[in-house]
């Protein structure tokens, strides 16, 4: 595989996983399509074009030749100037690296993070809250993800990359999607009664099992083992962290628990405030979880992996 054939594949993968499922993903496509025909010749200059075939902002080729073919890359959760001068280390000790796969976005990709989070107001919606209140939840909430982006270094690991003639993508959402995909369907199936069962069925998952062992596995922040689970949702992609005006909203529309990551403290008192069950599956563990269903396919097809960085390497095939 090159790199753009590695890119076109995990985001054919992040839309096959979608919460918006594929019609979805294909009619905002179409919309943004629409927008930038309409758009005048001088604003198309600054317009990403990328976006009207991948609707993941925060996944991106960042640096490199895309024909470039690739026979070994490096994969983390996080690759910054470090992880950079370790894949060039590497080439000086016989193992060159023809790419680097960050999950968390760099560059442009970070730079439009906030885009992605409008995939949270579909995912409220699909559970029950009407789509206007949704826009409106999310509206400031992405807004002011937006303003942190702003004074960020963005191109800092970049730069280091094309200085060593390294390549590098970010590969954020469509993994996030996998493992969002495949806990929902797995809860979904399961039907967990309590929190305890949850914590049971999760660290039945090799990554969360091993990130237990180290202090980082799943946890219950809101709840006790014998409360009762209720509807569950899974509330682990869309850039970051949501509205925390969102646990009203789940609560009124039946959901008993949310299954996340992580969660900021600012949300678990409106959780906490509206009889909201939370479990914390683990931050790292479930980049894991949704790196690893990509690395899978892409292994598949000859590429040698060089997990790093966090990553809690699991192979399902």
């Amino acid at each position: 595989m090159n790199i753009k054939e590695i890119y076109d594949y995990v985001v054919d993968k992040g839309i096959e996983k979608d919460p918006r499922k594929r019609e979805g993903v294909e009619e905002m496509l179409a919309r943004e399509k629409k927008k930038y025909d309409e758009m005048k010749e001088n604003e198309k200059k600054d317009f990403d074009v990328e976006s009207l075939t991948n609707p993941y902002s925060d996944t991106r080729i960042l640096c490199g030749d895309p024909e470039t073919e690739v026979k070994r890359m490096m994969v983390g959760v996080d690759m910054e100037v470090g992880e950079v001068l370790l894949a060039d280390r590497l080439g000086e000790k016989g193992r060159p690296v023809d790419l680097i796969m960050a999950h968390h976005p760099e560059g442009k990709a970070l730079a439009g993070l906030h885009y992605v989070m409008h995939l949270q107001e579909d995912i409220l919606a699909r559970y029950g809250v009407p789509i206007n209140v949704a826009e409106g939840i999310m509206a400031s909430r992405i807004s002011e993800v937006k303003r942190g982006l702003m004074p960020l270094n963005h191109n800092r690991a970049i730069d280091v990359a094309k200085i060593l003639d390294l390549a590098m993508m970010s590969a954020h959402t469509v993994a996030d999607n996998q493992v969002s995909t495949f806990l929902q369907d797995m809860f979904d199936k399961e039907e967990p009664r309590t929190l305890g069962d949850i914590i049971t069925l999760l660290k039945d998952i090799p990554e969360y099992a091993e990130a237990a062992k180290h202090g980082a596995g799943p946890d219950i922040v809101l709840g006790s083992k014998e409360r009762r689970a209720g509807k569950v949702l899974v509330d682990m992609t869309g850039g970051t962290g949501g509205s925390d005006k969102i646990y009203a909203k789940l609560s009124q529309a039946g959901v008993g628990t949310v299954v996340c990551m992580h969660i900021s403290d600012k949300n678990r008192e409106q959780a906490e405030k509206n009889h909201v069950n939370v479990v914390i599956a683990g931050h790292i563990a479930s980049d894991s979880v949704g790196i690893n269903l990509l690395l899978d396919g892409i292994e598949q097809k000859g590429v040698e992996i060089i997990p790093c960085s966090g990553i809690i390497r699991n192979k399902r095939n």
